[in-house]
């Protein structure tokens, strides 16, 4: 998967996050009997006189949003933001790979379309992208929502802050024997290069002492002095 792409899906993970915040919030924050609280709403809106579509929208909206928080257990929600957090954190280490794919790759001779300098800049957007929404999910869990949201955030800080300190030490290993790999790959070409040449050296070498030969052989003064003909022994 490209980095977009992943980064769409840490959107995702983010959004489904500040919604369960806002709904556990919502949980927590509500007094009194649900049906007294739509009772409430709807005689606020009949004291509306010829109420404006957008009006009308935001009632159904807010009756809605009552309806679903009357419906939704805290424990499930609380669970469902663990799995979004953890989604997030999916996201983000396969978005560690791919970017270190293209650092890799950034190494090698480029013939795309793209410019190096927009592939780079892809990163930085990228990268700053991913910490904008760690600080925008942190503000919100533990300055805007009930404290056990504050909790679950710092025992996810500390293990992010764990897997990112693993994650850059291995992408920092891979990065290590990518380049090794390499190297032993240029050392190899150049040790057939260097063996290719010196079989070509000897092959050389014995294809011109044949043909000295071969002169000789064939020259007059030879042939005056040995009766045999040349092919008889050649390397005699």
């Amino acid at each position: 998967m490209d980095p977009l792409t992943l980064l769409a899906a840490a959107n995702a993970a983010v959004a489904a996050v500040k919604k369960g915040c806002q709904l556990y919030k919502d949980i927590k924050g509500a007094a009194g009997d649900v049906n007294d609280v739509l009772k409430d709403l709807k005689e606020q809106f009949h004291k509306v006189v010829d109420p404006s579509p957008a009006q009308i929208k935001q009632y159904n909206e807010e009756v809605k949003r009552v309806q679903e928080i009357a419906k939704a257990d805290p424990n499930d929600v609380y669970t469902e933001i663990g799995n979004q957090l953890g989604a997030l954190m999916d996201a983000y280490d396969a978005l560690s790979k791919a970017l270190l794919q293209e650092e890799m790759l950034g190494k090698k001779v480029y013939k795309g379309e793209e410019s190096i300098g927009r592939r780079a800049l892809r990163r930085i957007i990228i990268t700053a992208r991913l910490d904008a929404m760690l600080v925008e999910i942190r503000e919100m869990m533990v300055y805007q929502a009930p404290s056990e949201l504050g909790s679950l955030w710092e025992k996810f800080e500390k293990m992010w802050d764990r897997i990112v300190a693993e994650q850059e030490a291995a992408n920092a290993e891979e990065l290590r024997k990518a380049q090794a790999a390499k190297w032993q790959r240029e050392k190899l070409k150049q040790r057939v290069k260097e063996q290719l040449t010196s079989v070509l050296a000897v092959v050389f070498v014995i294809a011109w002492f044949l043909w000295v030969m071969i002169l000789i052989r064939t020259s007059h003064t030879y042939r005056g002095v040995y009766s045999l003909p040349f092919w008889s022994c050649v390397l005699c």
